[in-house]
């Protein structure tokens, strides 16, 4: 009986084996495997910006673990405040407040300040 071959290392391994060889190492890990476009998504930031009394983009879809940024280009003070679910105080002129997306649904939001002022955030 011959003795098998040691697998060769990853970097040296022709491309489906080192696949193969990463994704046991990953696994035996507890990381798991997920190559390519199925694995998931990577967090994003998205931007808002606070310009004339008006959100831009006034609507934003997000997916959870996503972050928004809201900056105010505004030489005056804004807030960005879906009652009893996030309220950012007041942001005053070239300053910004950061959400992260965590709980999915749809929020409608304001300015305190300037009730004219009006966004939606919906989270996936």
């Amino acid at each position: 009986m011959r003795p098998k071959a040691p697998l060769p290392a990853p970097e040296q391994a022709p491309g489906g084996e080192r696949r193969r060889v990463i994704a046991t190492v990953a696994a035996i890990a507890g990381l798991g495997w997920r190559g390519g476009a199925a694995g998931a998504a990577a967090a994003k930031t998205h931007r808002v910006v606070v310009q004339g009394f008006k959100y831009l983009p006034e609507m934003l879809v997000v997916r959870r673990g996503d972050t928004v940024v809201w900056v105010n280009d505004d030489p005056m003070p804004h807030t960005v405040t879906a009652t009893g679910e996030f309220d950012s105080r007041s942001i005053a002129a070239g300053k910004s407040w950061r959400l992260l997306a965590q709980r999915a649904g749809s929020y409608a939001y304001i300015c305190t300040l300037h009730s004219n002022m009006r966004g939606s955030l919906t989270i996936e």
